[in-house]
């Protein structure tokens, strides 16, 4: 095989990790390093399901990326909650309308998706004081 000077400048401003040894041991310590978990985690799986439907690399490292980005947000948000030492977690979820029949269950789950802050509403919320507990 003939190697051309454009195929040497190539290799030699390769890494050295990506030529030679093992590249899922060296993958996961690089990942590791660059604390990039999510990445480790699915990369594989990502790739598999990239290379049965046909998406290009840039798609690719798209979608690990964010995996990452929404996992570390996930995790942002768990850490801030555990740092607020709040009594108890609450969400939409657990919260019990029937205990305030006056309540409009809708609207107050249309409030929580904050769309009012984008189209740059003005919200008034009115109610008896002392109402929270």
């Amino acid at each position: 095989m003939t190697r051309t000077a454009t195929d040497t400048k190539t290799t030699s401003a390769m890494p050295t990790g990506t030529m030679s040894g093992t590249p899922q041991i060296l993958l996961a310590h690089h990942l590791k390093q660059l604390k990039l978990p999510t990445v480790l985690r699915e990369y594989e799986k990502v790739a598999r399901e990239c290379a049965e439907t046909g998406v290009d690399h840039p798609r690719y490292l798209l979608r690990l990326i964010e995996l990452e980005l929404i996992d570390r947000e996930r995790r942002t948000v768990e850490r801030r909650i555990r740092a607020a030492r709040f009594p108890a977690v609450k969400s939409f979820d657990t919260f019990d309308f029937t205990a305030i029949p006056g309540l409009n269950k809708m609207l107050v789950l249309e409030l929580a998706r904050c769309e009012y802050i984008l189209r740059r509403d003005n919200i008034i919320a009115l109610g008896n004081s002392e109402s929270g507990s």
